[in-house]
């Protein structure tokens, strides 16, 4: 079993050659002033640069940088995904690779983790250094969004700077695009000590941002998908199985209603009024419903291969 570490560090990361030397010195640097031990976990999320060459040298000169080099891009959720399963750190730390994250935030999160008694610390860059129109304005009413549905009280939800207890991150599974609501996940998995610390962000160094804004429409997509998931995805029978039960009695309250019409009342051209075709139509749409439901539980019983990716090489792992 791996000696247990201070600090795990985990950075996903595409197409960012020109950073990765100065951050893992910038970590070094503060890691050293702290008397932290540490490790450094660089996942390379399929870069077409040479990102994975240099993560590779990088580690030759110190044992304390790490890597995971995917065959192929995957998306920021997959990277952290593995990136998680491979920290060894009583606290796990995550951050961007473009220096826009700084960190010298470490040992203020390291504290509110180990001695305030969070469980997650997401970072808030109260000043950011984006564009205003096309990040700055989509982000605050994203933000506002998903502090009302999920009821967590935080104002930058995506933050790349984000703190967590070791046991949270081995905990919790990020795929798809899930990465923007790990604090709602961690909530939903009863990890409820969630704080927030303002953070220093930095002016893009190198290089261009990898997100364009079609990640704001993503976004609420995925926000809808992991409420849905969160609330039902033990027990969809639950919700297919309550709004099938629900239709199918309205269409029976409807076609008894126009039996009992045909039969004592004589009323006639029952079959062509549209009462009739809606008392049809809500009857089958509750079977389908309750089917869909069964089906589930069904499927929910299964293994999952969603996390399964390709990975090409590691490093010091």
């Amino acid at each position: 079993m791996s000696e247990r570490i201070d600090i795990s560090v985990v950075i996903p990361l595409f197409n960012e050659e020109e950073s990765l030397p100065e951050l893992f010195q910038w970590i070094d640097k503060v890691m050293q002033k702290n008397q932290f031990r540490y490790e450094i976990i660089a996942v390379n999320d399929g870069s077409t640069d040479h990102s994975w060459s240099v993560i590779e040298e990088q580690a030759q000169r110190s044992s304390n940088i790490k890597g995971i080099c995917f065959q192929r891009n995957y998306g920021k959720s997959a990277a952290l995904n593995e990136g998680f399963k491979a920290t060894i750190g009583d606290v796990v730390i995550t951050m961007d690779a473009d220096l826009q994250d700084s960190p010298d935030e470490i040992p203020e999160l390291y504290d509110m983790i180990t001695n305030q008694g969070f469980d997650l610390v997401s970072g808030w860059k109260k000043n950011r250094k984006d564009p205003k129109l096309s990040k700055n304005l989509p982000s605050k009413l994203f933000n506002a969004v998903t502090r009302k549905i999920s009821k967590i009280q935080l104002n930058d939800f995506n933050c790349g700077l984000k703190a967590y207890r070791s046991e949270v991150v081995k905990n919790i599974e990020v795929y798809g695009e899930m990465h923007r609501y790990i604090p709602v996940i961690a909530k939903w998995a009863g990890y409820n000590q969630i704080g927030e610390k303002v953070v220093a962000h930095q002016e893009r160094k190198y290089g261009v941002t990898k997100f364009g804004l079609e990640r704001f429409i993503n976004g609420f997509l995925d926000l809808m998908s992991i409420t849905f998931v969160s609330k039902f995805g033990k027990r969809p029978m639950h919700l297919f199985g309550t709004l099938g039960v629900f239709s199918f009695f309205i269409g029976f309250v409807i076609l008894l209603y126009l039996s009992i019409s045909k039969i004592f009342f004589v009323v006639s051209g029952i079959a062509t009024r549209p009462l009739f075709f809606l008392g049809i139509v809500t009857l089958i749409i509750g079977v389908q419903l309750f089917l869909t439901g069964f089906i589930s539980e069904l499927i929910i019983r299964n293994s999952s291969d969603r996390n399964n990716y390709l990975i090409r090489r590691k490093i010091g792992l």
